[in-house]
């Protein structure tokens, strides 16, 4: 219902609608209005460039952090790796003479093991576990053999044997020598496990399954562990690492030509 008036015992008073009167401002307010919504637009404008502006700039670092952390790990591995050796446990045929040429070509022989090891000094001493060398170093037929591949400092790949030197089967750690004479070799900058902190990035390189110069990356997952010994003995204080190590073990890096750990598995 739409109410036209009101009623009144002596006469009808009409409801008189109220029209909205604009009042137009003076030139000084519309100067004013107009300077207010200049500011408002260049504000507004000023504010969306910045967020753009903002936006791309955490982009652009991202991509040039991430690109960062690439080239450490290139670079890593690049003046490492040549300090990795790649080592092949072998059992020659019955009446083979053992050559060095028939070695180098594993002619006569049969590949019952690989692992990897790193160089140690500039004399050809390298470190390597024990189990990798553990037929070698039992043998009493005089057929097993030991060669191992490397890189020199001019970058060619070279094939040795080697001679075991010393074990340790308590810690399953063996050294061998290879004669390098004539050839310059890289040997592997030491680190130290004190300090690290879980969480740590850690990088592996090795010979998994016989494929050479490969690199795992990870980080520590635990310290203070404790592995068993090909002698049953108890290892402690290793370093647990989620960086994939598989069969052919890997030599464990936690920073720049920085050696931590040798793995065994």
């Amino acid at each position: 219902m739409v109410v036209l008036g009101v009623v009144s015992p002596q006469y009808i008073l009409p409801l008189v609608p109220i029209c909205k009167t604009q009042i137009l401002p003076n030139s000084s307010e519309t100067q004013y209005l107009t300077r207010r919504k200049a500011a408002l637009i260049f504000t507004s404008s000023l504010v969306s460039s910045f967020i753009y502006t903002s936006h791309h700039s955490a982009i652009a670092f991202q991509v040039d952090e991430f690109q960062q952390d690439e080239d450490r790990i290139v670079q890593l591995f690049e003046e490492t790796s040549p300090s990795v050796v790649f080592i092949k446990d072998l059992e020659l045929a019955k009446g083979s003479n053992g050559s060095t040429t028939g070695l180098a070509n594993d002619e006569n022989a049969k590949v019952e093991g690989t692992g990897s090891g790193f160089i140690w000094d500039k004399f050809g001493h390298i470190v390597t576990n024990y189990h990798v060398i553990a037929k070698l170093a039992t043998d009493q037929s005089g057929l097993q053999r030991c060669k191992v591949s490397l890189v020199n400092a001019k970058g060619e790949s070279i094939a040795k044997e080697a001679k075991i030197v010393g074990v340790d089967p308590a810690y399953d750690l063996a050294v061998l020598k290879v004669d390098v004479e004539g050839d310059e070799v890289k040997p592997i900058s030491v680190g130290t496990s004190r300090g690290l902190r879980v969480g740590q990035s850690c990088f592996a390189i090795g010979n998994p399954y016989g494929f050479e110069n490969t690199l795992t990356t990870g980080v520590v997952s635990g310290l203070g562990r404790e592995i068993p010994a090909p002698n049953g003995a108890a290892i402690k204080g290793a370093i647990q690492t989620d960086a994939a190590i598989n069969a052919g073990r890997k030599t464990l890096f936690r920073g720049q030509n920085e050696q931590s750990q040798l793995n065994g598995c």
